[in-house]
């Protein structure tokens, strides 16, 4: 029976629940922000959506993309970088056309995004749950803590600019709960299957880290340039990659 020694050890049912629960929590924290007033002065909309590049580019260069060099080395991140990319350019497409026909905006697209790129890097997130646990309840225990404190920025990542694209602060905090979804699918397979290939999980990290980066660089900085121009946007990028910072340094 390929699922009997995880299933028996700590259950498997069990394993999944704690991997889906753990994303759920995290970027249920950080999609409290979907709650912030909507009447925002456009100064104060750009502040935030730097924050979020902040963030999300502290992400990749401080756990994402040091784990996949670690875990399997250049090469195998870096085609899991240009997936990751090639993914968020054919995505960026289809929602742009599927925003426009619904009558949406810019901003609510680079939030979508965000929301695909963020489902992305909690599936191999959920693969460390899933085969901490297998290892034990205390590595089990310790990894789910320190990805629930990585994933309240996320949360924040996905509310922010969908809050910002007149998004519902109830549907917008639902969407971030949802794309915890993919971590309990991963916590099912690491457990399930034991060790994750190196190679696999270095692609799938390398894949998440480049959607995180094309939607930082190459839609959310642009949107906020084009909400306010001023310095104080900066401060808040800034702001988003000492939060990243600090929170990796936590973890």
């Amino acid at each position: 029976m390929l699922f009997a020694p995880a299933f028996y050890r700590y259950g498997l049912i069990e394993i999944t629940l704690a991997g889906l629960i753990t994303g759920i929590t995290g970027t249920g924290i950080g999609g409290l922000t979907a709650f912030f007033p909507s009447t925002m002065s456009n100064r104060v909309q750009s502040t935030l959506l730097e924050f979020t590049t902040g963030l999300m580019i502290s992400t990749v260069c401080m756990e994402l993309l040091p784990e996949g060099y670690k875990t399997a080395g250049f090469t195998y991140t870096t085609i899991g970088l240009v997936i990751g990319i090639i993914l968020i350019i054919a995505l960026d497409e289809y929602i742009k056309f599927f925003v426009k026909k619904r009558g949406g905006n810019a901003v609510t697209l680079s939030g979508w995004m965000v929301v695909f790129a963020v489902s992305l890097h909690n599936l191999p997130e959920g693969f460390a749950v899933g085969a901490g646990f297998q290892t034990g309840a205390t590595v089990g225990l310790t990894l789910s803590v320190a990805i629930l404190l990585h994933d309240i920025p996320e949360g924040m990542a996905m509310a922010i600019p969908l809050r910002i694209g007149k998004m519902k602060p109830v549907k917008a905090f639902a969407v971030t709960l949802l794309s915890a979804v993919p971590m309990g699918v991963g916590a099912f397979a690491g457990a399930a299957f034991g060790s994750i290939s190196d190679v696999f999980s270095a692609v799938c990290i390398g894949t998440a880290a480049g959607a995180m980066l094309y939607v930082s660089l190459g839609e959310l900085i642009n949107k906020s340039r084009s909400l306010y121009k001023g310095r104080i946007p900066l401060a808040g990028n800034l702001a988003g990659i000492l939060a990243g910072a600090l929170i990796s340094f936590l973890g």
